[in-house]
């Protein structure tokens, strides 16, 4: 198939790369750049654990003046990649919820105690409502900002370049992407022919402005990872 990978650097050569090694043919248009923040506040405090929803948290704070001071601290991280992105970076104690936010909420109650102070490594803007479904449960959670996602205005020429040679399939790994896709179609004038390929999104919220803006071919992986994803297009293929 010939695809379309949005998602920011270095997310997109690396899913690139897989989809390759399976015969497909990519174009990489990233349609969201990730910028760290590193002068957030994070308090001095001893964190019962740290949780992030994104492997942009991990690359956040490994920039950050106080990672050294909370290398020491449990992490508890929503899938595999964001795991595998905290030991990158120096942590020790990491352990993957295996799945979406729900899931991660569901390993905090567990492996902590309930009035425990937790840090979420979070971005400017988060889906699902981790803070509030741990402060339902009796948990002192602290966000620290620490990273945030700037999208593309219209569809770099690479990605209307692709269109009008024809696409397969698209793939969106995150809301904040997927409408960066759909603005920036409308804005380039070619909207109507970004929703002609197949739509491979993460999740069916990821998939709901997709749906919304007219695509009617869209596919949402049965579990909210990379792997999953690929597996679904590797079947659409065959």
């Amino acid at each position: 198939m010939r695809l379309l990978v949005t998602r920011p650097e270095p997310d997109t050569e690396r899913t690139a790369i897989a989809l390759r090694q399976r015969g497909h043919s990519v174009i990489m248009a990233p349609l969201v750049r990730i910028e760290s923040l590193v002068d957030a506040a994070i308090d001095d405090q001893p964190w019962a654990a740290i949780l992030i929803t994104s492997a942009n948290a991990a690359a956040a704070i490994a920039l950050h003046e106080r990672k050294r001071a909370l290398l020491a601290v449990p992490v508890f991280a929503v899938g595999d990649r964001s795991a595998e992105a905290m030991c990158a970076a120096g942590f020790v104690d990491v352990v993957s919820a295996g799945g979406a936010v729900a899931d991660l909420t569901r390993l905090a109650a567990q492996l902590v105690k309930p009035n425990a102070a937790l840090l979420y490594l979070a971005g400017e803007e988060r889906a699902g409502d981790l803070v509030g479904d741990l402060g339902a449960r009796g948990f002192a959670v602290h966000t620290a900002i620490v990273y945030r996602a700037i999208t593309t205005a219209t569809l770099p020429k690479d990605a209307t370049d692709a269109l009008a040679a024809g696409l397969d399939g698209v793939l969106h790994f995150s809301r904040r992407s997927a409408e960066a896709y759909v603005n920036g179609a409308r804005a380039a004038g070619v909207l109507s022919q970004a929703l002609v390929p197949a739509q491979f999104c993460l999740s069916e919220q990821i998939a709901a402005p997709l749906r919304r803006a007219g695509a009617t071919t869209v596919r949402v992986a049965p579990r909210p990872n990379e792997a999953a994803l690929i597996e679904l297009i590797c079947g659409q293929a065959s």
